[in-house]
């Protein structure tokens, strides 16, 4: 059985050097990141290895799952706990079959339930909905309404909500029902990484 993704989510942004990048990840960890998805566009394959590798060494050290974004290959390469799919970025099925029974399969379902019940059929263990506050890191996602997250909870899901998510907007996602956010921006572009975690971080603790 896969473990539960909940509360707070740190997800990397694109084209971080080593040093910049291990520093924020650890920050975020620090300040109570359950979970860290590494995601990383570069196509750099040694790159991708290398801190794929160092991030998961991190997440062991603090105790958070270590999850992949789009490459199951990468995550299976260095251990990881499992690996996030967008729509166009590999089949659910095939990756819980290469990844085995406990590993965890995220889904992004941007605004749609019903994708979500394709996911969780298919065999994700968690789906992820958004954007649910505009996004500078992705500035044209949908608009996913709140009231997916009591959808998702009917069906026995765990949901996770993501886009444009920082510590002064999450208590409403929180409230709908997320069980935990991924936030990008809200962390690795605040002025200390490690504060604005401990915020995030202390919404799910204090509910």
């Amino acid at each position: 059985m896969p473990p539960r993704v909940e509360g707070l989510y740190a997800v990397t942004p694109d084209g971080l050097d080593d040093a910049r990048l291990f520093a924020l990840a650890g920050a975020a960890l620090a300040g109570g990141a359950q979970t860290l998805q590494y995601r990383d566009k570069s196509g750099d394959a040694e790159r991708r290895l290398r801190q794929a590798a160092e991030l998961r060494r991190l997440c062991r050290v603090h105790g958070a799952l270590f999850i992949v974004n789009d490459d199951v290959e990468l995550a299976e390469r260095v251990g990881a706990d499992g690996v996030h799919l967008g729509r166009d970025d590999g089949d659910i099925a095939a990756a819980r079959v290469r990844l085995g029974a406990d590993a965890v399969v995220g889904a992004s379902c941007y605004d749609r339930i019903e994708l979500a019940r394709a996911a969780l059929a298919a065999g994700a263990s968690y789906v992820a909905f958004g954007a649910v506050f505009p996004s500078r890191t992705k500035p044209n996602a949908a608009a996913a309404p709140l009231a997916l997250f009591a959808e998702a909870a009917a069906l026995g899901a765990n949901a996770v909500a993501i886009g444009g998510i920082a510590p002064d907007n999450a208590a409403r996602v929180v409230e709908a029902g997320a069980d935990a956010v991924a936030v990008v921006g809200g962390i690795f572009e605040a002025a200390d990484a490690a504060a604005a975690a401990r915020a995030l971080a202390g919404l799910f603790t204090a509910r």
